[in-house]
């Protein structure tokens, strides 16, 4: 079979090029690349003894697959975490005058004579542009004997308190630490106490400072926070975030405990963290595309899993207050191709588009008319379709995949998923992104994004405008065909 030709293999994500792979981990930019390491089962197609894959882009589309990069050990398998550049050479690491990438990690093991689980911090360290790594020779570098989930290390320098920041996710909260050479920690504080959701286990967490509304004097910091699947949700594992400020030690949620903010409507998008080091002042982000409910047993033969797109974060002042925006990374014009466009029109009856590429991107307006719903059809095949509408009375954002393919596999996968949108102006924005296996929608420049797995058998071959009672008006229409990354 060649690789990258599989049924239901992403064309424009990335993925492994066979077997297992979860969480991104330690996204870097150094050099020049944009480094991706990945959670990596490399003997199987189902979760494992975890290693971290390693690939490199330029772009942060296009993708170079290199050699795994750290490999389980006494300590236990290599979890998630992230990865630096140690400017100052604080851990002594390093040459004088080079620079170096370090990663720090999470060790899962046991206890000796035991089977409690054993999650333990440590380091490594890489002076090749991340081609090969050095474990550090005192790892572990952090342990807390009393807590038994302790992972998933994101890792910052600090300039206001000229110190390293380390987020680790702990059971139900998130622990904060403090070290001057990413060595020695301190503790300096815990957030999450009854704050939020608390559906599953939080994992995967990431801390960092944006612009408001673009306003370079006008800056929060935003908490990412991912939450297991505890089975009994509809939703399985998805993603929360916190807004407020930090000083250095302390985060200060500035909604009420009670808020719950969603990254993510659809339902895989999940451990996203986001890139260290980039040199433009973007928050790049990038998530794991799928679901623990259902990740073991998707469709597929060879490999499992893969990547959003990496997507852009802002925030921005919305009626209800500060809020994420989320845009696909502007390197995304590098696989764009054809381009179809199409002015202004009337939809009361459904209007058929046939599609040239099964890989599209769709841009579309619409104004509202005496429609209380409307929306796209994009069909796979006679069998085969994913519905996105907009339920005017419900002020809803739809994305329905009960009918896109395959999902035997899992009673959980065939779902209509739900986001709640408002027009403004009496317009709405869309912007989808489909793949072999999955749509992206974004939605009023990106205040909300659903994330879709699916598995049609056959390619897509019709784009259908419909609107049910009435009418609505399309202000513009655009079709963009889109290359494969591979």
């Amino acid at each position: 079979m060649t690789i990258y030709k599989e049924l239901h293999r992403p064309q424009f994500h990335f993925s492994p090029q066979k077997n297992w792979m979860n969480d991104p981990n330690g996204m870097v930019f150094f050099n020049g690349e944009y480094h991706l390491f990945y959670q990596f089962h490399p003997h199987g197609t189902t979760w494992g003894p975890m290693h971290w894959g390693h690939a490199v882009s330029l772009d942060m589309i296009h993708w170079e697959h290199l050699p795994i990069a750290l490999y389980p050990d006494e300590l236990g398998a290599i979890f998630s975490g992230s990865a630096v550049v140690d400017w100052n050479n604080t851990t002594g690491f390093f040459e004088e005058n080079d620079l170096g990438l370090v990663a720090i990690y999470t060790s899962a093991g046991t206890y000796p004579d035991s089977e409690r689980p054993l999650q333990q911090q440590c380091l490594a360290y890489s002076k090749d542009n991340g081609r090969t790594w050095n474990k550090y020779t005192g790892n572990p570098i952090l342990s807390d004997a009393n807590v038994i989930d302790f992972r998933d290390p994101k890792v910052f320098w600090h300039d206001p308190t000229n110190k390293w920041i380390m987020v680790l996710a702990t059971g139900q909260t998130i622990t904060i630490y403090t070290s001057t050479n990413l060595i020695e920690w301190e503790f300096a504080s815990e957030f999450g106490h009854e704050v939020g959701s608390h559906d599953g286990v939080w994992e995967c967490p990431d801390l960092f400072e944006l612009t408001v509304d673009g306003d370079k004097e006008i800056t929060k910091w935003v908490m990412l926070v991912s939450i297991g699947d505890n089975g009994k949700t509809k939703e399985g594992s998805r993603t929360q975030y916190f807004v407020g400020q930090f000083d250095g030690k302390t985060f200060i949620n500035e909604n009420d405990d009670s808020v719950i903010l969603w990254l993510d409507y659809g339902r895989d998008n999940y451990a996203g963290v986001s890139w260290s080091d980039m040199q433009d002042e973007r928050r790049v982000y990038i998530g794991w595309m799928s679901n623990w409910r259902y990740a073991n047993q998707v469709p597929t033969e060879s490999w499992r899993s893969c990547m959003t797109l990496p997507r852009e974060l802002t925030l921005a002042t919305t009626e209800n207050g500060t809020r994420i925006i989320q845009k696909v990374v502007k390197e995304i014009r590098t696989i764009r191709r054809k381009k179809e466009e199409h002015g202004g029109f009337k939809v009361e009856t459904p209007t058929s588009i046939k599609l040239q590429s099964q890989l599209i991107e769709v841009n579309i307006d619409f104004k509202l008319g005496t429609s209380n719903l409307f929306g796209l059809i994009i069909k796979h095949s006679n069998k085969e379709k994913t519905v996105i509408s907009y339920d005017v009375i419900g002020e809803r954002l739809l994305v329905d995949r009960s009918q896109s393919g395959e999902s035997s596999f899992s009673s959980s996968f065939s779902t209509i998923q739900e986001a709640p949108l408002k027009l403004e102006n009496k317009q709405l924005k869309f912007q989808v992104f489909v793949d072999t296996s999955s749509i992206e929608v974004f939605a009023n420049n990106g205040k909300v994004a659903v994330t879709s797995l699916i598995f049609p058998v056959e390619v897509n071959n019709e784009l259908v405008l419909f609107s049910n009672e009435g009418y609505i008006n399309v202000l513009n229409l655009e079709i963009s065909e889109l290359g494969s990354i591979w």
